[in-house]
């Protein structure tokens, strides 16, 4: 019998942000950014094989999870990032991950604040692609203005077991491999933002934002903010990602100038709640690797 998953970490307010850690004990610091209609419990599980390496800090983005809506509607990548700043401005240097949205997040987050990231593990990150996949064109007609909120308003009307199971058919390799209790999680989480005035246009206006990102140019293209980072790399992609091509891959390692990726051969979209075990390894590495490296403690 497969074993029960751990509870959520506890939560609790930090400047705007919803946020759930790990108990104190590690003198190193890690945030976690999740993806699009993701939230921080997506981290729970890679938190718990890391909470003896780093403390883990994983936050709900603005409009997400427990987060408020933000105050001056910016649901922009760049946006995003000065929350995970705000939070980072807090915690101290710390290693970052971001899955996703989140990982393009991230990428900004590094190069604009390097001396804020001492290493940065990307997850299948959501960086500029224009080769049509059935994922992201779905993620694009969403941000087509009043065809998103269309769609919002017909979605509600699907019963929340049915777009739970098919967001994770999407994510996950084999959905099957979901344990009953963390889709249980994902039902409830999704019936309770049923009820939130936000969560429709968080959701909506967050996607706008990431396809913005793929058609932005000049110096804030991600893929140029993605040759300023200075921070140590790790990017992990899933070989059955329906969302973001692992083929990316090659991109990034031409692009980051300190980075190793890892292909992951039965992982999809979020390996990080597929195999929490494998990815701890790998990031774990990269920790120890800093640690021993040039980049001091924070004092």
């Amino acid at each position: 019998m497969v074993a029960e998953p751990i509870p959520h970490w506890p939560g609790r307010t930090i400047g705007s942000l919803h946020v759930r850690s790990t108990p104190e004990g590690p003198a190193e610091q890690a945030v976690f950014v999740h993806g699009l209609a993701g939230s921080a419990t997506n981290w729970t599980d890679l938190m718990d094989e890391l909470k003896d390496t780093v403390r883990g800090h994983a936050l709900d983005l603005p409009g997400a999870g427990f987060s408020p809506a933000p105050a001056d509607g910016d649901y922009t990548v760049a946006g995003h990032a000065r929350s995970v700043i705000g939070l980072l401005e807090r915690t101290g240097p710390a290693h970052l991950f971001g899955n996703s949205l989140g990982g393009a997040v991230s990428v900004r987050v590094a190069a604009s604040r390097p001396e804020l990231v001492r290493s940065l593990t990307l997850v299948s990150p959501a960086l500029p692609d224009l080769v049509p996949r059935y994922g992201p064109a779905r993620v694009a007609a969403a941000a087509i203005p009043v065809v998103g909120e269309w769609v919002a308003g017909k979605l509600q009307l699907i019963p929340a077991e049915q777009r739970v199971t098919a967001s994770m058919a999407m994510v996950w390799a084999d959905i099957g491999a979901v344990h009953p209790v963390r889709l249980r999680d994902a039902i409830d989480e999704l019936r309770r933002r049923d009820d939130l005035p936000y969560a429709g246009q968080a959701m909506i206006a967050s996607a706008r934002g990431i396809v913005a990102e793929y058609f932005r140019r000049g110096e804030d293209n991600l893929w140029r903010q993605a040759a300023k980072v200075e921070a140590p790399t790790l990017i992990l992609h899933g070989r059955h990602d329906r969302l973001v091509r692992p083929a990316m891959a090659r991109r990034a390692w031409r692009t980051f100038r300190d980075v190793r990726i890892v292909l992951l051969p039965t992982a999809g979209h979020v390996a990080m709640m597929e195999m929490p075990q494998v990815v701890a390894a790998e990031a774990g590495r990269l920790i120890r690797e800093t640690r021993l490296g040039n980049a001091p403690l924070p004092s």
